[in-house]
């Protein structure tokens, strides 16, 4: 049987290895547009970047609603979902900061300082998903 996860234990969860999100913004039209994107977290809200003329970004610009998804998906299967509105930033010392951090976590120590400053330039977003509404579930298939 499923239950909900505490605080720490969705945290730790979602921070678990190089788990990514599944993110779900609007397109223009109504339609869903779901990507994976590397995150990190600050607190409860991930923080993720996203080049300001893809999809994610013109739709998050339009529309800061959004939902990620962390799931695992080996049995018994765990998930924890954030519906959050996004903030968007582009401050090169904040994208530095979090670019390079979000880079330790999916490239490790030894390349998270050249891939942070390769992702940290001009036309780069930063995002942080402010939650409104967190829900996780561990052991779904218990």
């Amino acid at each position: 049987m499923s239950r909900p996860m505490g605080d720490a234990e969705r945290r730790a969860f979602m921070s678990h290895g190089t788990r990514t999100g599944k993110l779900g913004v609007v397109r223009a039209g109504g339609r869903p547009h779901v990507r994976p994107v590397w995150f990190v977290l600050d607190g409860d809200a991930p923080v993720f970047m996203t080049g300001a003329d893809t999809l994610k970004g013109r739709a998050l610009r339009r529309d800061p609603r959004a939902c990620l998804v962390v799931d695992d998906e080996a049995p018994p299967f765990s998930y924890a979902a954030v519906d959050g509105v996004a903030e968007i930033g582009e401050d090169p010392g904040g994208l530095l900061r979090w670019s390079t951090a979000i880079a330790r976590r999916y490239m490790g120590d030894d390349l998270a300082e050249s891939f942070g400053r390769r992702n940290a330039v001009p036309g780069e977003l930063l995002v942080r998903l402010r939650p409104t509404r967190i829900v996780s579930e561990a052991g779904v298939a218990d």
